[in-house]
């Protein structure tokens, strides 16, 4: 029998998974750096306003700039791991992310520090999105589950140890200290990436042209929604008008951009499929109700329960410390029982931990505020878990990629759209919409509503979930799924 023509675009054999224990590994750091780099920034900034004689609104770009550009760049990440080997990407990925973390530890000045934030952010676009993608070539299909909950429990970890570890950093060692962190950690994340992640399959033709316009259109209505969603905190203002009216605008042009490219950078076609759907508008949904416990969570904390700043930290650290435990645990669960079964019951016990938290009094005090806690970020552990690998293992293994960004692009977009959202709900909740002058008691009832809207949001998420499973309709056979 002849041999059957080869694709036309690359080639769709994987190699078989080897070293499977280091390159979850790598992937592992890979995504804990990408985590630090978040959350580690934000106890440095009242050192850094004070160290380069700047404005908070100056010093809170050393935040966004990395923020922006992971948001902006995650999909074009993808898309050029698919296209230029993903291994290959994720190896230049941690070198930049590693040089990027010293050129800011030895920033002259502010603007030197933003600038390498921004790299530093681009890299980690590269390694979020690729982590996630790399999962399929690294690990075999009955352990993808175990995979992908290791890498939320990295995650989680990341987001838990940033602000305590990086308090510590600076009162020890310095500023720097914060960044210089990344270099023990991404040299070893490129020498075990190195060795153990499996060989990029050789193209069968050469590579699609790489969308520029499509990159460029999505980077910048992305950061216009970002922008226009964060900039002045609670207060929407005119300048946040104009930046969603420049996001909406970009969104006109993207779409007029992708339909006419030879090779799109969003396959828009594909977001008809109900699985990758409601999957990424699940996930979007469900970043946005976490934001609650983040953003509103700490208020009532101190506001209510009269939590000092030791307390406060303490009680806010157990969201991500129970979520990091529960995510490769929440990961075997899913490689037993199914992804489909179990995604449904972290949005349900999301939705209970919200109801719960929306019904309080606060006479209960801090066990009454943890328990819930506990159980919605527990349950999130579990939801990410499933949610991901529902959505990754219905995709050729030529997509994984560009499906993996999309997926963490709907996540960010979550946690930055649930952040302006729950905080302008909790403050507009308020008497003459004033934190400062807000009783104990209107604290506790602006919390109360901002979970009823929490609720609502997890009830839409699950309605989208149950729509998405009764249109789909998976053929019985993809053989280029199959890592």
């Amino acid at each position: 029998m002849p041999p059957s023509p080869p694709p036309s675009t690359t080639a769709q054999v994987q190699p078989a998974p080897t070293k499977s224990g280091m390159a979850l590994l790598s992937l592992a750091l890979a995504v804990l750096l990408s985590s630090l780099g978040t959350s580690i920034a934000h106890v440095g900034l009242p050192t850094l306003l004070m160290v380069f004689k700047a404005s908070f609104a100056e010093v809170q770009w050393v935040v966004l700039a990395y923020l922006l550009a992971v948001t902006s760049l995650i999909v074009g990440a993808g898309w050029l791991g698919d296209r230029l080997g993903r291994r290959r990407l994720m190896l230049a990925g941690l070198a930049l992310f590693t040089l990027a973390s010293a050129a800011c530890a030895a920033a002259p000045s502010l603007g030197w520090l933003i600038a390498a934030r921004a790299v530093q952010g681009s890299a980690a676009a590269v390694l979020l999105a690729l982590s996630m993608a790399l999962v399929g070539d690294s690990v075999t299909k009955a352990r993808q589950g175990s995979a992908m909950g290791l890498l939320g429990s990295v995650s989680a970890l990341g987001t838990a140890l940033g602000p305590s570890l990086g308090g510590v950093l600076i009162a020890q060692l310095g500023w720097p200290a914060l960044f210089l962190l990344n270099l023990p950690l991404g040299v070893l994340a490129l020498l075990l990436a190195y060795q153990a992640l499996p060989p990029d399959p050789v193209p069968a033709a050469a590579p699609a042209r790489f969308d520029y316009a499509g990159l460029l259109w999505l980077s910048a209505t992305l950061a216009a929604y970002a922008l226009g969603m964060s900039w002045g905190g609670s207060q929407f203002g005119l300048c946040n008008l104009a930046l969603l009216l420049l996001g909406a605008l970009g969104l006109l042009a993207l779409l007029r951009v992708e339909a006419r490219a030879a090779a799109p950078l969003l396959a828009l076609d594909s977001l008809r499929e109900p699985g990758l759907a409601s999957g990424l508008a699940t996930s979007l949904l469900v970043a946005s109700v976490l934001m609650s416990t983040l953003v509103v969570g700490p208020f009532y904390l101190s506001h209510t329960l009269g939590l000092d700043a030791g307390q406060l930290g303490l009680a806010m650290a157990l969201g991500p410390a129970g979520a990091a435990l529960a995510g490769f645990p929440a990961g075997r669960l899913v490689d037993r029982l199914g992804a489909a079964r179990l995604s449904r019951l972290g949005l349900l016990g999301i939705g209970a931990g919200c109801v719960l938290l929306s019904l309080l009094p606060s006479a209960l005090g801090l066990p009454a505020y943890l328990a819930p806690l506990l159980l919605i970020t527990v349950s999130y552990a579990l939801f990410q878990a499933a949610n991901n690998t529902r959505v990754m293992a219905g995709v050729s293994a030529a997509q994984r990629g560009k499906t993996a960004g999309m997926l963490n692009l709907a996540r960010n977009l979550g946690l930055i759209s649930g952040t302006a959202l729950m905080g302008t709900v909790f403050v507009r909740a308020l008497p003459g919409a004033d934190l400062a002058s807000a009783t104990p008691t209107e604290v506790a009832a602006a919390m109360q509503l901002s979970f009823v809207l929490a609720s609502v949001l997890i009830a839409l998420a699950w309605w989208m979930d149950s729509m998405g499973r009764r249109q789909q309709t998976r053929p019985s056979a993809r053989a280029d799924a199959t890592p």
